[in-house]
């Protein structure tokens, strides 16, 4: 029999059991149950002559369905899917609908990201450890990040002392307005030259203020490094906290 023919067979043998094929006539539970039964094995042979899988399942109202395809009727359940020889081939998850999908979506993101975050930490500790064998190596590129500031603290202090001279020059002649009003020009002079005694001095609380941050972010390092050092594996460590290393012109 060709397979048009056997699944033609098979609608005739469906359409019988569901009473369309007997009008007028009372369907007794006899023929009920024999058609249910000669349905599950035409499906059987149906997908065992089609040479895929053989779709299983039980829908809610605990009728089970067989089929070369999957069920319609099982859309919202678990599918078994099974070989020739009865043995299962794997099991299909139910469909999701537009909320269940969007969670897991939404889970697969998150995994996603924590698989990332895990493979980045992995490359940042071993290319920590390529670039600092020791702590010889670390501390070296801790003093050459403090070296500029140091510079910069250095040259503002000396303007601060420069201006700190032209000021006691000024005062000086000050003096001899002494109860009077000052000329425009010398008030003008002792103004911008303690505004820029200020200016400096900022300067120096800042590149102060930003040392600190190196300095914590090369002791952060340094305790992971040493961690390192001594065998953990790279990315086992837990994450550091924000670091200055955009500071240090890493």
């Amino acid at each position: 029999m060709s397979p048009i023919a056997f699944r033609r067979s098979v609608s005739r043998v469906r359409a019988l059991c569901s009473g369309a094929g007997v009008r007028g006539r009372r369907r007794g539970p006899g023929l009920a149950a024999l058609g249910l039964a000669l349905l599950g094995g035409v499906d059987l042979a149906v997908a065992a002559a089609s040479g895929s899988g053989i779709y299983s399942c039980v829908d809610s109202a605990g009728r089970r369905y067989t089929s070369d395809r999957p069920i319609p009727e099982c859309l919202d359940r678990e599918q078994r899917v099974l070989n020739r020889d009865g043995s299962q081939r794997q099991v299909l998850p139910p469909r999701m609908n537009a909320e269940e999908r969007a969670a897991e979506e939404e889970r697969q993101r998150q995994r996603a990201h924590a698989e990332a975050a895990r493979k980045d930490a992995i490359r940042r500790d071993r290319n920590l450890v390529l670039r600092y064998p020791n702590e010889a190596a670390h501390q070296r590129a801790r003093e050459g990040a403090l070296d500029d500031l140091r510079k910069a603290i250095a040259s503002s202090e000396r303007q601060v002392a420069q201006l700190q001279d032209e000021r006691k020059g000024l005062m000086a002649e000050a003096e001899f307005y002494k109860g009077k009003r000052l000329p425009v020009k010398l008030k003008a002079q002792l103004d911008a030259n303690e505004a820029q005694q200020q200016a400096q001095r900022d300067i120096i609380l800042n590149q102060q203020a930003e040392m600190g941050r190196i300095n914590a972010f090369y002791d952060t390092e340094l305790a992971r490094l040493r961690k390192l050092w001594a065998g953990a594996t790279p990315g086992s460590l837990e994450a550091d906290p924000p670091s200055a290393a955009a500071s240090a012109g890493r």
